[in-house]
């Protein structure tokens, strides 16, 4: 067994705590640390962080597995493993010192916003970070978070050029958190806004992952990081619905309709309904997998296409709302009892439509890839 199926098999033993700890993780806003902590010792974290820092450097078909797995336990401790996961892919571009400082601890879980929002002035060998970013999903259990900004040359600097998007990475310790995240859906992720005012940070611990190339050779960080992220959303996704189909059937059997002398599974439209969820979500996740495979490939022999790159990210998003669609129908199926806060198709319902609201897999994407598709000339960068 490789150390990637290890934490495959390991996150599947989490799984009935997590389930039984999913209403505390929707109330209180955020993981338990004994889920934190089991996840940490799967491995979760590891897995896209390079072998020579002790990672586990995984096959990203693995990854999915991994993700899709949990998100059908809970959504909340799904997508807090996809964004610990996935910004492992970090540690392959820092240099080895400030890698293996930030991603070498065995606890370490690193999280925070790519977007912008951000102003850092370059000073010597440090910059000094000031801004605030929504969406730190989790910002409680984080030891190291990241914050995207805008830095500017030292002024009078005869080499100024244009201000760089970058990311900065700063200790948890170093943040303000403010207790924002009062949502519809994954309430459990903590995904609050974060804060550093006049911080100083090594340049060093500043990495673009458009503009730098990696240090770490392996093909996981060849894989475009936007696909990356993109991959994770919807295997968050396709586990909430796959978490959705697994309840319904457990209220199918166990419910008979007011009016009716028959359980719900009995009637012919919910089967039907239930044949179609499921004929939905795993060609969805077929064609979603077949693509990740196919962008392995290309990456192990080098280099990525652009189409490609554009077909995975057409593929994450068709697959998170083939899953929002499925969970929906499954949803109105099962009636008045959906709408209970004792029922789990409600935050099914909830944490999935939460999830298609991210960037990374929005309407917008079809745009892009629609042109490279006909053939014009498209912005591939953020593909």
């Amino acid at each position: 067994m490789s150390a990637s199926e290890k934490v495959l098999a390991d996150v599947a033993l989490l799984l009935p705590a997590v389930r039984a700890a999913a209403d505390e993780i929707e109330q209180a806003g955020r993981l338990p640390r004994s889920i934190v902590d089991g996840m940490a010792a799967a491995g979760v974290f590891k897995l896209c962080v390079p072998r020579d820092l002790g990672g586990i450097e995984t096959d990203v078909l693995i990854l999915f597995d991994v993700l899709e797995t949990i998100a059908s336990a809970d959504g909340s401790t799904g997508w807090c493993a996809m964004i610990g996961a996935t910004t492992g892919l970090v540690a392959g571009y820092l240099d080895e010192t400030n890698a293996r400082a930030i991603f070498g601890a065995p606890d370490a879980i690193a999280g925070g916003v790519f977007a912008p929002y951000g102003r850092a002035v370059r000073e010597g060998a440090d910059v000094i970070v000031s801004g605030r970013w929504p969406f730190a999903s989790g910002s409680s259990h984080c030891t190291w978070l990241l914050g995207g900004a805008m830095v500017e040359a030292p002024k009078g600097a005869e080499d100024a050029g244009a201000p760089a998007a970058r990311m900065v990475v700063f200790p948890a310790r170093d943040v303000t958190i403010h207790p924002t995240w009062q949502v519809s859906g994954l309430c459990g992720t903590a995904s609050n806004d974060i804060e550093v005012q006049e911080l100083r940070v090594p340049y060093a611990r500043t990495v673009s992952l458009v503009a730098d190339r990696p240090r770490s050779d392996g093909a996981l960080y060849r894989f475009p990081a936007f696909g990356l992220l993109a991959l994770g959303i919807a295997a968050v996704a396709l586990g909430i619905a796959r978490g959705a189909t697994d309840d319904f059937r457990e209220l199918a059997a166990a419910k008979t309709p007011s009016g009716s002398r028959r359980m719900l599974r009995e009637r012919a439209t919910v089967q039907a309904d239930m044949a179609q969820t499921i004929a939905e979500t795993e060609s969805a996740r077929s064609y979603l997998a077949d693509t990740a495979a196919r962008c392995g490939r290309e990456a192990a022999a080098g280099e990525i296409s652009v189409d490609a790159r554009a077909r995975l990210r057409l593929a994450a998003t068709h697959a998170t709302r083939q899953a929002a669609r499925a969970v929906d129908r499954l949803y109105d199926a099962g009636g008045g009892t959906s709408i209970y806060r004792r029922s789990a198709l409600q935050r099914r319902f909830r944490d999935v439509h939460v999830a298609t609201q991210h960037a990374m897999i929005a309407p917008a994407t079809y745009e892009p890839v629609g042109r490279l598709l006909l053939g014009l000339e498209t912005d591939a960068s953020q593909l």
